[in-house]
Formats: structure tokens, sequence, C-alpha cells
């Protein structure tokens, strides 16, 4: 899932960079864009709601600031790209596109890594190199 939200982010920032060259009319992009605000929120709250269930307090930690940014723009209705003020607002939808991207590339090779360290401490027993797992 979360490359799922890494590779949306490189979506965003593309079509952002399209509209910024003119390959793209700003409705198209605002139509194209937001049906993807909601799902990439709700697949973000659902992973950090994962952490929550499986006690995963350090990856909890560091998703919830992200969480309540995302539910803070939704409350204030802010969520969406409208297409008659996307030109004037179009540095700072990238600046967020390129910040929640860093954000879920950090993110993804934490989850790689502590899946690694799991799967590395069940499967190794300590006196050997012998793989329990495979044993």
């Amino acid at each position: 899932m979360a490359a799922g939200l890494l590779f949306t982010m490189v979506f965003f920032i593309i079509m952002f960079s399209d509209l910024e060259c003119d390959y793209i009319n700003p409705i198209d992009l605002c139509n194209k864009l937001n049906a993807f605000v909601l799902p990439e929120m709700g697949a973000h709250a659902f992973l950090t709601f994962l952490f929550l269930v499986s006690f995963q307090w350090i990856a909890l930690l560091l998703n919830l600031p992200l969480v309540v940014f995302n539910v803070n723009k939704v409350r204030q209705n802010s969520h969406t790209y409208d297409a008659t003020e996307i030109f004037r607002t179009l540095s700072q939808h990238k600046k967020e596109s390129f910040i929640k991207l860093g954000f879920y590339l950090l993110s993804f090779f934490y989850y790689l890594y502590r899946c690694v360290i799991h799967v590395y401490a069940k499967c190794l027993t300590p006196l050997t190199l012998i793989p329990a797992c495979l044993a």
C-alpha cells in the first residue's frame, strides 16, 4: 500500500508538471486528480489504522501528523483542486506533493527495513546461521 501511495504522488507531480508545460488543460487536470485525492487520503488513514491495531507505535507516530493534516483539509473543504484557481495555487500544490513524495519514500524504506528485521529475527536461531524456517 505504501508503494501505491508513493506512485500516486509521482503521478500528481507529473500531472502538475504537464500543466506547467501546457500539455494538459486545467479542467482535465482537476478532474483527473480529484478522483485520486480522497482515495489517497483514505489509503493513508487505513495504513495508519493498521499500525494502530498492530501496535506499531513508531510508524503510527510518524504517520499521525499527515493524517491530521489530511483530515483538516477535508474538514475545511480544501482537499479538491479547482480549475479556476489551479494556476494561482500550482506552486503550493507541487510543494505539498513533493513533501508527501519524500515522506512516502522514507516511509516505504522504513517499512521495508522493519519487514527485513522481522523476517531475520523469526528465521535465524541465535547460535546458528541456518535459517530455522528452512530447517
